[in-house]
């Protein structure tokens, strides 16, 4: 099951690559156009997406679940032709970011000479060189902003793929040829955990197309995901009314052994070294996760990353805390399997705390993180929609002072990455939860604004005497109390109506 995605630019030769690599490898060559001819068939307007991407004032909520449907069909079908033919080569725009998670794809990038693609495309549309230029140039931002609006990446990064194939000086047949020989690789064989996560996201790609072919519930915005047969379904506040179709639709596929839904408006981070489904920062994420409707999404740091020798690694978890893969970066060699990298070591309490928090239907799943401290925001990936992300207890091996300016070191990482506000516990507690401190705060506030109220409106007559006294000597005493009274009191009343609304759950 050998799989190779080759992205390539307008008249960069990708095609012919493609092509030649499909046919020593005796295997199906799968175009992007041939994917996009599909999913026009099957009803998902991507000539509506492409447009999108050039304007983006027209990119509607329909079209927003236009994209997730498309994507999701497009990873069905690239994996069902996996495992109908076995090995496949697809040419066409980063098509290895639909199958992410899938260890053993091979992702190549094939570049041409500029002068080749201009004069190439100056015979074929009958252009000058200027225009020829633009042309080329044009296509290429197009396919760029349309890599970043779907995934969130730079299309022409070179951390995105495993090789870059320059043809400047090289032929298309030993492009491919080369590309044989690194398929043959053990990194790039099929192992019992990367034929686990094709079988997983084939799964959840099944669902989610699923749910997007059914009327009663194609208006949601779902997260799905797979774990031997077990599918994890979020779905958001709005589609509450249709959570026994959703269930029923994700139970009607093959292969499905359970269903577990999740309610959410929102994702939360939570960042930690060791989870504990009792404690009271548990309670508070808790608490503002049932107040927001949001499901909370754990990132375990394991306190030995810092010495991690063997690479990077990450372990994903499904919303009932099951290991769903195991990655680990720049190990030279073939992953393990999933069950025994991820089941057996010690997970600081998360499988139990995603237990809880499926169990309270507020799960979004979780990671384990084994990396260095400054490399573990990395492993965040923005556009998931989070709304606040939470940094508890960290670094808990190092000294009051190390664990301090490291975990601002992070939360600054994390808000950088995500653009989202960042707050340790302890301030959660304080700036969106109602605490013993807000009561007394509420209490004190409320009082002093009622006592200068009441002063002011007993005492009506005098107050006014007060502000249109004449005389340098009444003006100046006057002037000050305005200025320093009015923000006072604005204030006090701002204050106390957000403790109000607070005590209310009103945002």
């Amino acid at each position: 099951m050998r799989i190779a995605c080759i992205s390539r630019g307008s008249y960069s030769r990708g095609k012919e690559v493609a092509e030649t690599l499909a046919k020593k490898l005796g295997c199906p060559c799968i175009s992007r156009e041939e994917l996009v001819e599909a999913a026009t068939k099957a009803g998902i307007r991507v000539g509506k997406l492409e447009t999108a991407v050039l304007k983006p004032h027209i990119f509607t909520e329909r079209l927003a679940l236009e994209k997730e449907h498309f994507q999701a069909f497009s990873a069905r079908y690239l994996l069902e032709r996996v495992v109908k033919d076995g090995d496949i080569v697809y040419h066409g725009r980063a098509g290895h970011l639909l199958l992410a998670g899938i260890s053993h794809v091979l992702r190549v990038r094939v570049v041409a000479d500029m002068e080749y693609r201009i004069s190439h495309v100056m015979r074929q549309m009958n252009l000058s060189y200027e225009k020829a230029k633009r042309y080329i140039e044009a296509v290429r931002e197009d396919h760029a902003r349309w890599v970043h609006m779907y995934y969130g990446v730079t299309w022409d990064e070179a951390q995105q793929y495993d090789l870059i194939l320059n043809l400047s000086q090289m032929s298309v047949e030993n492009a491919a040829a080369a590309l044989l020989t690194v398929s043959q690789l053990p990194d790039f064989q099929v192992t019992p955990a990367s034929r686990r996560a094709i079988d997983n996201v084939l799964l959840a790609s099944r669902v989610r197309v699923a749910l997007a072919e059914r009327e009663d519930t194609s208006g949601g915005q779902y997260t799905v995901s797979a774990s031997d047969g077990a599918v994890s379904v979020v779905y958001p506040l709005y589609q509450a009314h249709a959570a026994e179709e959703i269930r029923a639709v994700a139970g009607g596929i093959e292969g499905v052994r359970s269903v577990a839904c999740t309610q959410a408006q929102t994702n939360l981070l939570w960042v930690q070294e060791r989870f504990e489904p009792g404690s009271e920062a548990f309670r508070e994420v808790v608490s503002l996760a049932n107040k927001w409707g949001a499901a909370v999404e754990l990132l375990r740091l394991d306190a030995a990353g810092e010495n991690c020798e063997g690479g990077a690694q990450l372990v994903t978890y499904g919303a009932a805390g099951q290991p769903k893969d195991v990655k680990t970066e720049n190990n030279g060699g073939i992953e393990e399997d999933t069950s025994e990298a991820g089941g057996a070591a010690d997970d600081g309490g998360l499988r139990d705390t995603l237990a809880e928090l499926a169990r309270m239907g507020r799960s979004g799943g979780g990671r384990a993180v084994r990396a260095a401290p400054h490399a573990a925001a990395e492993f965040v990936k923005p556009g998931v929609g989070y709304t606040l992300a939470v940094v508890g207890e960290v670094f808990l091996d190092k000294g009051q002072a190390a664990r301090t300016r490291m975990s601002r070191e992070l939360a600054s990482l994390l808000h950088e990455r995500l653009r989202v506000p960042v707050v340790t516990v302890q301030e959660l507690k304080q700036r969106y939860l109602f605490n013993p401190k807000s009561i007394i705060n509420l209490l004190l506030l409320s009082a002093v604004a009622a006592a200068i109220y009441a002063a002011v409106f007993l005492n009506q007559e005098a107050v006014l005497d007060f502000l249109h006294g004449t005389g340098a000597g009444s003006r100046i005493p006057a002037a000050v109390c305005v200025f320093a009274g009015v923000p006072l009191i604005a204030y006090i009343y701002g204050t106390v109506a957000r403790l109000v609304l607070k005590l209310l759950r009103i945002e």
